[in-house]
């Protein structure tokens, strides 16, 4: 159990780190990039996994080129979602990801829906609708600017990642060696648009960006190590892991966002919220 914990830590604490970046004067690309140069050779170095399935004629390499776009571009929307919108409903928003995951589970993958998923599929639409209220006034949204165009992409950003995971799984290509895949060549793709970046003039390389991206990749790879860890020790209850990783991180990031951060929630957030733990619940039920 101690590594399910880890892994919601890890996952709280990037969170953290994207809510405290722009206080620091952290460039976000550039957080981003390095941060997958260090996933990926931690990745290699302590999970060393086979490379031989992405060597076969059928391996899903345009899964793994959609996964390496969407795998910064996510992140990049998730820091704009924590800024404008506070740890707590992007939090929430993250993990409510499944909804749509577990929407495409039945119309695409053909899995069996049975009564628990579907009332948590439908608690959790009603709890996304509560947490993009925004607050009155005093809300974490600095910038001023809408929060719930942000809270959407995460949504769906998200539930695309999962998608895109479920279709190279299906392809027989392990999962480890899909994810070193997948950060290796994000890395490339935003080296290089820093790289263009640089030399346009727009933003330049700065060593304080490669220690935040450094800090960014342990804790993205410990939540990976650390979640699948836990799956490994509690081989016969993976919807205990699968709720208690999602539940946790819900529960953790409110605590962490309203007493860290001094985050203002509506009622209409707190009864999302409420909601998100309830709809987790009955869809890790259903999935037992």
């Amino acid at each position: 159990m101690h590594f399910l914990v880890f892994s919601v830590l890890c996952s709280v604490l990037v969170s953290v780190l994207l809510k405290l970046a722009p206080r620091q004067r952290l460039d976000m690309p550039q957080v981003v990039t390095w941060n997958y140069l260090v996933a990926s050779v931690l990745s290699a170095v302590l999970l060393q996994p086979s490379l031989a399935s992405l060597q076969a004629p059928h391996a899903p390499w345009a899964a793994l080129l959609c996964l390496a776009v969407a795998l910064p571009a996510i992140f990049l929307m998730m820091a704009r979602a924590v800024t404008r919108a506070g740890i707590v409903r992007s939090d929430v928003a993250q993990r409510l990801s499944l909804l749509l995951s577990l929407l495409a589970a039945f119309l695409v993958f053909g899995e069996s829906a049975n009564g628990w998923k579907l009332a948590g599929l439908g608690l959790g639409l009603l709890a996304i609708l509560g947490i993009s209220v925004r607050p009155r006034a005093g809300a974490a949204e600095p910038s001023g600017g809408r929060a719930w165009p942000w809270l959407l992409a995460v949504w769906v950003g998200y539930a695309l990642v999962d998608i895109l995971l479920k279709k190279v799984a299906l392809s027989g290509t392990p999962s480890m060696a899909a994810l070193l895949a997948s950060f290796s060549l994000a890395f490339v793709l935003m080296f290089l648009l820093q790289l263009w970046r640089h030399l346009r003039g727009i933003a330049r390389l700065q060593w304080r960006n490669g220690v935040g991206g450094a800090l960014l990749g342990l804790l993205n790879f410990g939540n990976i190590l650390f979640y699948v860890r836990a799956h490994q020790h509690l081989p016969d209850s993976p919807a205990v892991v699968f709720a208690g990783m999602n539940i946790g991180v819900v529960v953790l990031g409110a605590l962490v966002g309203i007493v860290g951060f001094g985050e203002r929630t509506s009622v209409w957030n707190r009864v999302g919220l409420a909601l998100a733990v309830v709809a987790i619940g009955l869809i890790a039920w259903g999935t037992w």
